[in-house]
């Protein structure tokens, strides 16, 4: 997929060190979701500009786990093409809901979901580091075609 001469791809073994400097996964649940074909990359002429991680929250709701873009390249346009091709992949595996969350701090993060479609569903407190809460998100997907 292209938009603005962003393209986004399924994540490869090279890609490891790139798609692990959050530091949250250990290096084998990374290497594993790589092989799944749960990671993907933006890049525009060959730089890698942000990434995605797909989960499944038991086992068979699709999750963005993390949506990354470096900080020189957001708004973008980058994590609207990260978002644009999940959507289509996860249909394209059956799936018609897309879920996601951010910390109830982050408002940022909570408006662009919203500005990307996607609704509040739900909440979970305590969660996070501090007490901080984890606002919860859905977006309905169009079938593939």
């Amino acid at each position: 997929m292209s938009d603005s001469q962003i393209t986004i791809r399924t994540a490869v073994k090279d890609d490891f060190d790139f798609v692990s400097q959050d530091g949250y996964l250990s290096e084998a649940n990374l290497r594993r979701k790589i092989n799944g074909g749960d990671v993907f990359v933006a890049l525009r002429k060959g730089e890698q500009l942000g990434y995605l991680r797909l989960d499944y929250l038991w086992s068979k709701l699709p999750y963005i786990e993390l949506i990354r873009v470096l900080a020189p390249h957001r708004r973008s346009g980058v994590g609207r093409a990260l978002l644009s091709y999940v959507e289509q992949e996860v249909a394209a595996r059956g799936h018609r809901v897309l879920y996601s969350s951010s910390q109830a701090d982050e408002a940022a993060p909570q408006a662009w979901h919203r500005h990307m479609d996607f609704e509040e569903c739900g909440f979970l407190s305590g969660v996070n580091a501090g007490g901080v809460g984890e606002v919860f998100f859905r977006k309905r997907l169009e079938a593939a075609r």
